[in-house]
């Protein structure tokens, strides 16, 4: 593993506790794998806020849309082995469907371009108020036909690839669940996957919460039921680690891997995009592609009740990323962005010179805490309290044992003003002075405004 990654994996679980303390979310859970190995592995905060059970990383979440990937990597082994093309037309292996609906291909679905309805008519298992739909409620859902006509844009569809399961189990024989974890879940040797609940008993899993309002506080909610008819869409349960485990095995680039890199290349390949929103966001087959910076990147994200996750390949630097949260205002999205411009900044100025790689630590001041990250020749000023602790970010460099100046600053800043840090009589730093502002660890800042201001 390169330097620079090892770095930024040191720096992104300390960031991220930052951002549980600040956030008060109830849990996280983070894992990052390099060319097919897991390099890091962690979990913060709760699985249950409200029994006081701390979130482990053998905790298993809901993962909800991630459940697409794998179906269309179902499809995709497939095709592979002759049963199906992309052109198909769904009705060729599914009877009983509306005329225009059975005239949409695998790929229409795949791609969310088939033009059906998202959730149906009444979709209250999202808001918690009823069980998901079984094949008799999605069949019913579907009966109407067409909401758009298909091939004309980008139109999300759980339904969609509820149909996507139904084609894998009339082709197979098998229930989708059965077929699912045999020839995808366990081919790729995830051992903390399940294509639904229930889970073999003894296994954690992380409840879900609510956001604090309307009631004040979190709900906790059970995650346990199961998704039915649904499962292909929404109904996987798993780990960051097998996540990203399997993630990774879908870059065309892959070691190893459920299926050829031709299957792969078309996975990932954009189909559609995202026509209203400000993200660059486009659709393969059962992948999101996207870019954070210059950095390309593919994978999914998933919404359930009580979580958002969302996992990342990034191709190019053989890295996979997930982030997992168990609450409904979970902060995946924007975790796993800053943790991609951490291991940005970091492969830009690579692994800490010997000549800065003590000038660290986390320094507070009424106004904010700091972290001094040494990269390179320089030591960068984050500020972990942002979602992209190294937007903007001042960068230092170092002229002494203990003094420096500010090469790079914002105009609104101390731009080429000096820098110190302050030994005691050990030789220890106690103090940095960031141009003229003391800075000083938090259980001095503590006391300091007790002092001044009182304890609670």
């Amino acid at each position: 593993m390169e330097k620079w990654i090892g770095a930024a994996l040191d720096y992104i679980p300390r960031w991220l506790e930052f951002q549980m303390r600040q956030s008060e979310q109830p849990g996280c859970a983070i894992a990052v794998a390099h060319r097919g190995q897991v390099v890091l592995d962690l979990a913060f905060g709760h699985a249950d806020r409200r029994r006081d059970i701390a979130l482990t990383p053998r905790h298993r979440f809901r993962v909800a849309s991630h459940s697409k990937s794998f179906t269309a990597a179902g499809i995709m082994k497939l095709r592979e082995r002759g049963k199906l093309r992309l052109d198909d037309a769904v009705g060729q292996h599914i009877g009983g469907l509306h005329p225009k609906i059975a005239r949409v291909t695998i790929s229409q679905l795949l791609s969310h371009s088939a033009g059906l309805v998202r959730d149906g008519a009444d979709c209250g298992w999202w808001l918690d108020r009823q069980p998901f739909a079984d094949a008799a409620r999605v069949r019913s859902d579907l009966a109407g036909g067409l909401t758009i006509e298909a091939n004309t844009r980008f139109k999300y569809s759980n339904h969609g690839f509820a149909l996507a399961g139904f084609v894998i189990e009339s082709l197979t024989g098998e229930p989708y669940a059965t077929w699912i974890k045999r020839e995808i879940v366990d081919a790729a040797g995830l051992e903390e996957t399940r294509p639904d609940v229930p889970l073999t008993r003894g296994t954690p899993l992380a409840r879900g919460h609510s956001a604090k309002q309307p009631l004040g506080r979190r709900a906790v909610y059970a995650g346990d039921q199961s998704t039915h008819a649904l499962a292909s869409a929404t109904g996987f349960v798993s780990t960051a680690a097998d996540l990203v485990r399997y993630f990774g095995q879908l870059a065309p680039n892959a070691r190893r891997s459920v299926l050829s890199a031709a299957s792969r290349r078309e996975m990932v390949r954009p189909q559609w995009r995202e026509p209203h929103s400000v993200l660059a966001r486009e659709y393969g087959l059962g992948i999101i592609c996207g870019k954070v910076g210059d950095w390309a990147l593919f994978g999914h994200a998933g919404g359930f009740p009580g979580y958002i996750t969302r996992t990342a390949v990034l191709p190019t630097q053989e890295l996979t990323i997930s982030v997992l949260t168990n609450a409904v205002d979970g902060l995946a999205h924007p975790w796993l962005d800053g943790a991609i411009h951490i291991l940005r900044c970091f492969a830009r100025e690579g692994a800490p010179s010997r000549q800065v790689r003590d000038w660290t630590g986390r320094w507070w001041s009424q106004w904010t805490a700091i972290d001094l990250l040494p990269a390179g020749n320089k030591v960068v000023v984050a500020i972990p309290g942002l979602m992209n602790p190294v937007l903007d970010a001042s960068e230092l460099a170092v002229t002494g044992r203990d003094s420096g100046r500010i090469a790079l600053a914002g105009g609104f800043a101390s731009h080429g003003e000096s820098v110190r840090r302050v030994r005691d009589g050990r030789g220890r730093v106690t103090e940095f002075w960031l141009a003229g502002g003391k800075m000083v660890p938090e259980a001095k800042l503590v006391r300091e405004m007790e002092g001044k201001y009182g304890k609670r």
